[in-house]
Order: structure tokens, then C-alpha cells, then sequence
């Protein structure tokens, strides 16, 4: 019997190292991985006139519509094209993650309301034409996730450069007549980073 049970023993101890070998896909950050699905839905499945009427920022002002406050956030949804998806798809889905397990999937989600409802604002109150996609939103990522390591007393060298990369294409954009308004997403970036940054206490 004692050596029955021994090879029994054995025989389990060979398959757990297989049970264990087994990997399972994780929803690891639920705000980011949702955005980034909605955001492709959005794309894939409206019509550009859809997009056009639902998923840009208000080109003005007009607090006592209902729709002024919808489109203050479903403008991150929308995108013109795939490759403005996935320019800011990259670095949201590269940032976004680590800031979600650090803070927490509902601050997160406060600090992308707050950034989108910034800069839709500072849009349409400067500027006379509609924002489109989640530069803001990408914008505040890197920032967020820079003050967050100058805290600890560390710059990396990573963050500097996708920083310098992005502000540059968004000031080329900038330089375009049809663009102007991309400042507005610098500018929303910066206010939800440093909202973002008394909001979690520098952590």
C-alpha cells in the first residue's frame, strides 16, 4: 500500500507543474481595456456622420442643452480614422494600466472625466470648431504617470521622450488651420493631470 500511495504521490506531483503552466487572460484595467473597446466599436460601426454628430466636443457654449453635456464626454469615443485611433490607443493602453493598478479603476475613471470635461470646455470656449479622440485623455496619462515618478525622486528617461513625441505632433497639429484646436487637448491634459495629482496626493 505504502508504495502504491507513493506512486500516487508522485504521479500528482508531475501534473501540477502542468495545472500551474496554464494561463488565463485577465481584464487587468476594466476603464482602460473598456475605452479602448469602445473606442474601436465607435470606429468600426459608425457612419462619419454619426461621428460627427454624436462623438465631437460642442463647437460652443450652450449650458441648457442636454446634448452640451453629453458630447462634453463622448467626443474621447470618436476618431477620424484608424491611424488617429492607434496613435492614441498606444500610449493609452501603454500608460493607462499602470495607473489604474496604482490608483485605482475609480479615480482613474474620475480623472479621464474631469480631463475630457476640461478641455471640451476650454474648446469651446476658444476655439469655434470640435475636438475628436483621446489626445487629451493620452496627454494626461503621460503626465500623470511623470509626476508620479518625479515624486519618488526619479525622471525616467521613457517618459520624457514619448512626452517630447507626443507634444510635438500635437504642435504640428497646431501649425494646420483645420487643427488649431489640438491645443485644446494640451491644455485639457494639463488640467486633468494636475487635478489627477492633488486628487491622488502625488502618490
Amino acid at each position: 500500500m505504502q508504495i502504491t500511495q507513493k506512486k500516487y504521490d508522485q504521479h500528482q506531483q508531475k501534473k501540477q507543474p502542468n495545472e500551474r503552466s496554464i494561463m488565463k487572460i485577465k481584464y487587468n484595467a476594466p476603464v482602460i481595456l473598456t475605452y479602448t473597446l469602445l473606442t474601436i466599436c465607435v470606429l468600426a460601426l459608425c457612419s462619419r456622420t454619426i461621428l460627427t454628430a454624436y462623438f465631437t466636443s460642442p463647437a460652443f457654449l450652450a449650458f441648457s442643452t442636454p446634448e452640451f453635456y453629453a458630447r462634453l464626454l463622448s467626443y474621447i469615443l470618436g476618431h477620424s480614422d484608424w491611424g488617429h485611433l492607434i496613435g492614441n490607443i498606444t500610449i493609452i493602453l501603454l500608460v493607462g494600466p499602470l495607473l489604474e493598478e496604482k490608483h485605482g479603476s475609480g479615480k482613474l475613471l474620475e480623472m479621464i472625466i474631469v480631463t475630457a470635461a476640461a478641455t471640451g470646455l476650454f474648446n469651446a470656449f476658444f476655439f469655434s470648431n470640435s475636438l475628436m479622440g483621446g489626445s487629451g485623455i493620452a496627454f494626461m496619462l503621460i503626465l500623470l504617470s511623470s509626476f508620479s515618478n518625479i515624486r519618488s525622486g526619479q525622471i525616467p528617461l521613457t517618459f520624457i521622450l514619448v512626452a517630447l513625441l507626443f507634444i510635438g505632433s500635437e504642435v504640428i497639429s497646431i501649425l494646420k488651420i483645420d487643427q488649431i484646436s489640438q491645443f485644446s487637448h494640451l491644455a485639457g491634459g494639463c488640467a486633468g493631470a494636475a487635478y489627477g495629482f492633488l486628487r491622488v496626493g502625488g502618490r
